[in-house]
């Protein structure tokens, strides 16, 4: 995982991972998700972009509330495995997850979050790391603020998680 001085919270899941971290290594959480069993990994990251309509975005900022946005975190992993299990006929856990989120301030081009779902075919991958998504975008309490080129601090603007 991410060395111990980035990661504000985390999470151990039977079979996965939740994070809350001051910066992400994509590969270390790819490589989390790994196993000779499974031959698909599917992997979202979210990445700060440079501009929100007609405005060009600098940075973003994320605040959470950590305790409960770890544990919504783990119970969305722990709801998409549970429904893949019961869609399988397999004896043991389809699904590997990692879910890393990052807090503070994220540059343009940096991650934001990086979701990987290993299982033993790519629809399983592709579905769970959709739902995951989706999941801690209406669920999870994380805040984003963004900062503007040519406008003052204060005028940066918090966004919905939507």
């Amino acid at each position: 995982m991410d060395s111990a001085a980035s990661v504000a919270t985390s999470l151990e899941l039977e079979n996965g991972h939740c994070a809350l971290a001051f910066s992400l290594d994509v590969q270390e959480i790819i490589r989390s998700v790994e196993s000779i069993e499974h031959g698909a990994t599917a992997v979202f990251i979210g990445t700060t972009r440079n501009s929100f309509k007609d405005k060009i975005v600098t940075r973003l900022e994320y605040q959470a509330y950590s305790t409960l946005a770890i544990k919504t975190m783990a119970n969305i992993v722990r709801d998409v495995q549970a429904s893949a299990a019961q869609n399988s006929d397999r004896a043991q856990p389809i699904l590997r997850c990692a879910v890393h989120h990052r807090l503070g301030v994220v540059p343009v081009g940096e991650p934001s979050i990086v979701i990987a779902v290993s299982a033993p075919h790519r629809k399983e991958a592709f579905i769970a790391c959709e739902r995951i998504l989706e999941d801690i975008k209406a669920k999870v309490p994380i805040w984003k603020r963004e900062y503007y080129e040519n406008e003052s601090e204060e005028s940066a603007e918090w966004k919905a998680n939507q």
